[in-house]
């Protein structure tokens, strides 16, 4: 891999890049973009800002290589590079998180449904809650039941053990229970009014 293929759209200076980039920056890249890519389409609405938040993302991480390298943990560093970049592209669109907008039209449930308006409400619902958790909860929430990745990549990619993933995980399923049955008795307020 060249720096070219890191040029996100809009960078036109690659300056600071070696013109062949590390073994083990390559090597990281290849585990992560695909990861990188479903949480920030996300996070942005649409794969055109994915690509370039977490084309961005990378390529500062490619400048400062050897730093991100000594750090503790290079894969949780990573993984904040590439949130901030698609808040940052969020911003430049003069937008905030589309998590609902994208996620709840994706999920395989709702294109098997016998009753899809039922579980258009019940997906919205549930992405509404998603929303209202803390931020690693979301990011596990995401990774490991709305795109499918196993305990292991989810803590491979967010730089966590699998015991913090699954840890992680059971706390935002009571959270979300909670959210849940809060709304679900809202709405039964609203149809006894």
């Amino acid at each position: 891999m060249t720096r070219d293929h890191l040029r996100p759209r809009g960078v036109t200076s690659m300056t600071g890049l070696p013109d062949e980039l590390p073994p083990d920056f390559r090597a990281f890249h290849q585990l992560h973009r695909a990861a990188y890519l479903h949480r920030a389409e996300v996070y942005l609405g649409n794969r055109s800002d994915a690509e370039e938040a977490v084309d961005e993302a990378f390529v500062q991480l490619a400048r400062s290589w050897t730093r991100v390298l000594a750090m503790e943990n290079p894969a949780a560093y990573a993984w904040k590079v590439m949130k901030h970049r698609a808040i940052d592209v969020a911003r430049a669109r003069k937008r905030g998180p589309c998590l609902v907008d994208n996620a709840t039209f994706e999920t395989a449930a709702l294109r098997d449904a016998i009753d899809p308006i039922a579980m258009l409400e019940e997906s919205l619902n549930l992405y509404q809650a998603i929303k209202k958790l803390p931020e690693r909860q979301q990011d596990v929430v995401i990774l490991l039941h709305c795109r499918g990745y196993t305990v292991a990549q989810t803590a491979t990619h967010l730089g966590i053990t699998e015991a913090g993933v699954r840890s992680t995980a059971r706390y935002a399923r009571r959270r979300l229970q909670q959210l849940l049955e809060t709304t679900e008795g809202n709405n039964a307020d609203d149809l006894a009014h």
